[in-house]
């Protein structure tokens, strides 16, 4: 009725595009990105904002399937136009430099990654405050770039102060403290600092235990991750117990295939060979071997990681402490945007 270029057109395609990211179907959403861009460019030009956002949604599906040289095009575009007209401080354009550094830090290009965050939130607290939200989650990026480029205590005093002013911004059970807390409880993790990981990761499971119920996915990353750190402490009955409760409550949440399922599998298999209950290992790995051949496919980092380790355990059989593979899976706290 209208034509496939009316603007109410291309509203409805944005709409229906959301609906299949939130599907994560990926190949139909960026087919109908890529239209939405060549209308909205012939229509509107480059510099118009539905144009720049149809880029920046565009570079975000190439960022979710990997194809970071797309994304990384695409994200300079949109933060250079943005940053000529609209200036550098704007949100927009602080958003766009945001997210070309989350881009930058998945392809472990952390200098980069490291100099435009730094840039935003020094601009964020500069035009938002110190205590605005945008702000906060700079920071909790940046400390994130400091960890993973091993400079541990710019990254703790960082997401110390995060943490601090989370805490009087949302409260301390919000679920942005909540990350936060977990992500400092990694960097204590990464430091081997057990007691201080173990404590602040009992903090966040008890709080989402309570707020979020003990089958939501954040209050089952949390009991993983604590499972975890009784493991490294050689506390094997308290980490068996919490991953058969995690691989349990999986199972009933997200089915008994389901990617987290497989993961919790992996780990609670470790945690019994480490244990030194060698058939129950290895008769729960191969079981996930199966299963992780069947739903991800042979080629897949977890698959690899099931099929090596179950190898040396099998040709190893009965031989204490013999290990191969990458070990328990940790699932630390997300990037936050």
């Amino acid at each position: 009725m209208l034509g496939a270029e009316h603007p109410d057109t291309l509203s409805s395609m944005n709409n229906l595009a959301l609906i299949y990211m939130n599907q994560a179907r990926w190949e139909d959403v960026k087919e109908l990105q890529i239209q939405m861009m060549k209308i909205s460019s012939k229509l509107f030009e480059t510099e118009h904002p539905f144009t720049l956002m149809s880029m920046n949604n565009l570079a975000s599906i190439y960022a979710n399937q990997g194809q970071w040289k797309e994304a990384e095009e695409l994200q300079v575009q949109v933060m250079e136009t943005r940053q000529r007209v609209l200036g550098p401080e704007h949100p927009d354009t602080l958003t766009s430099m945001n997210n070309l550094a989350s881009t930058y830090m998945d392809q472990g290009q952390w200098k980069k990654a490291e100099e435009l965050q730094v840039q935003v939130m020094e601009m964020s607290s500069k035009v938002l405050g110190a205590e605005h939200p945008n702000t906060l989650s700079s920071m909790n990026n940046l400390a994130l770039i400091y960890r993973n480029q091993g400079q541990w205590k710019k990254a703790e005093e960082l997401q110390t102060q995060t943490i601090e002013m989370k805490k009087r911004v949302f409260g301390i059970e919000h679920p942005n403290t909540l990350t936060s807390i977990n992500n400092l409880a990694l960097t204590y993790r990464n430091l081997g600092r057990w007691k201080k990981t173990q404590e602040l990761q009992i903090q966040v499971m008890m709080i989402r235990k309570r707020i979020l119920g003990i089958e939501h996915p954040d209050t089952l990353i949390s009991m993983n991750n604590l499972a975890s750190t009784y493991r490294k402490r050689g506390r094997w009955k308290e980490a068996e117990e919490l991953q058969i409760q995690v691989m349990e409550m999986n199972k009933r949440v997200h089915g008994a295939e389901h990617p987290s399922t497989l993961i919790s599998m992996n780990n609670l298999a470790h945690t019994l060979k480490h244990h030194h209950h060698d058939d129950r290992a290895i008769e729960l790995m191969t079981h996930c071997m199966e299963l992780c051949i069947k739903v991800l496919a042979p080629s897949h980092d977890l698959t690899q990681s099931v099929l090596t380790t179950l190898t040396v355990w099998r040709n190893a059989r009965y031989v204490t402490g013999e290990q191969g593979g990458q070990g328990n899976t940790y699932m630390p706290g997300a990037w936050v945007d």
